[in-house]
């Protein structure tokens, strides 16, 4: 098994935070894991993204060139990334701000309403764990327990923090599946 995901979105939505959650998840799953982060000069409201791959065997290189899933924050990652995604794939995006999907016959695409969500709890800060928790309950890759472990791993002594982010993220999770489309 090999995974390959690609997370994109602007400079503090916080999808490095969710690439280094994820990777320790699947860490404590035993997988191998790579993360490779990347962002613009700028430090809020430029590009950011990262690519994990996660694999139950050595991975040869951290590169997703066309990765098997792309998490999508906002517009333009949305239009940056969807054909770099390899045909089977699957997206999954930020519906409350993403007006626009191309088509493409041979992909899935998954919206999830984060940003309304987080709103709707009164936590704005907290759209890029509920996107997360949408993509964990989508992909099947890592399992929701391994995740609040490596939350509460990464928070320290941050323990009412911790538990706010472990609700946003189990939110994404049981409000997913939200409308469908192909």
């Amino acid at each position: 098994m090999l995974s390959r995901l690609l997370f994109a979105g602007s400079g503090g939505q916080g999808v490095l935070t969710i690439g280094n959650i994820l990777g320790n998840a699947a860490m404590l799953e035993d997988f191998h894991v790579t993360f490779l982060p990347e962002y613009g000069a700028a430090m809020r409201g430029g590009t950011a993204n990262c690519t994990i791959c996660i694999a139950d065997e050595d991975i040869a290189s951290p590169v997703a060139s066309n990765p098997d899933i792309v998490l999508a924050m906002n517009q333009p990652s949305v239009l940056s990334f969807i054909n770099r995604l390899q045909s089977g794939g699957k997206m999954i995006y930020n519906s409350s701000i993403v007006d626009v999907v191309p088509f493409r016959e041979d992909i899935e695409t998954h919206p999830s309403p984060a940003s309304e969500l987080a709103q709707e709890i009164k936590s704005p800060r907290s759209t890029n764990m509920i996107i997360l928790g949408s993509f964990l309950k989508m992909s099947n890759i890592v399992k929701l327990e391994k995740v609040h472990q490596s939350v509460d791993m990464l928070m320290g002594k941050k323990k009412k923090v911790a538990e706010e982010v472990k609700k946003a993220i189990s939110l994404g999770y049981d409000k997913f599946p939200f409308e469908t489309e192909k």
